[in-house]
């Protein structure tokens, strides 16, 4: 038996998304690549909505049996709208996945968390054998930063420990305890945490190391070395 309520029968309402054309081409090209029987991880992000909604309209078209690992509440809900059924990591492993981007250097090196969900984002990139990135042009940078700030999520309890560290190692241009738009008070993660969003002047590539060495720091928003490859027009 299916929810009748008039939320359930509605896709999340994501409001005007930007290059929509060129990000709906994207989500077409990999709904192409799901296979009967696949395992699919399912990043966050509008143009992961989109793709969602891509390779929904096929599942259901050519009866496929697939499942999804979604990476958010706001990917599973969409998962559920266009009938496509989810898993989890402690049940099964991506055969692939596919996911956003804020950021993207020429070495494939990425800065992801602008909608807080980077530490499930990381784990089923890491599980993927493969992970299509889908971007659009506005997100390929010459330097790793150069736009975007590094998110880092963090217990609440090591908010301060966790900057004192930043400014001592990394010399960091701000750090911002980022805020909540539609409640009082900072972000709240999925996993319960808060998002430290971070200016550093040069991002090495042994950052994303150094900054989860740090006490208190949960995941960060760099995702340098994974097997991704970038889809965009």
């Amino acid at each position: 038996m299916k929810w009748k309520n008039p939320l359930f029968e509605s896709p999340l309402d994501f409001g005007d998304i930007s290059n929509r054309s060129e990000k709906e081409k994207l989500a077409e090209a990999v709904s192409s690549k799901v296979k009967d029987g696949d395992v699919i991880g399912v990043g966050s992000g509008s143009t992961a909505m989109l793709a969602i909604k891509a390779i929904g309209e096929r599942v259901n078209r050519e009866k496929l049996q697939v499942k999804a690992v979604p990476t958010s509440k706001e990917a599973a809900f969409t998962c559920a709208y266009y009938g496509i059924p989810v898993s989890s990591l402690t049940e099964v492993k991506p055969d692939w996945g596919f996911d956003g981007a804020d950021e993207v250097d020429s070495n494939k090196r990425l800065i992801k968390g602008r909608g807080g969900a980077m530490f499930m984002e990381k784990l089923v990139i890491a599980s993927s054998p493969k992970t299509y990135i889908l971007v659009d042009q506005s997100k390929f940078v010459s330097r790793l930063g150069e736009k975007a700030e590094v998110p880092i999520e963090v217990d609440p309890r090591a908010i301060h420990l966790v900057e004192e560290q930043l400014i001592e190692h990394c010399e960091p241009t701000y750090v911002h305890l980022r805020k909540a738009a539609a409640k009082d008070g900072p972000v709240i993660t999925e996993a319960g945490n808060v998002i430290l969003d971070v200016r550093f002047p040069d991002i090495p590539h042994t950052m994303e190391k150094q900054l989860k060495s740090f006490p208190g720091v949960v995941e960060t928003g760099l995702f340098i070395g994974y097997s991704v490859e970038i889809l965009y027009l």
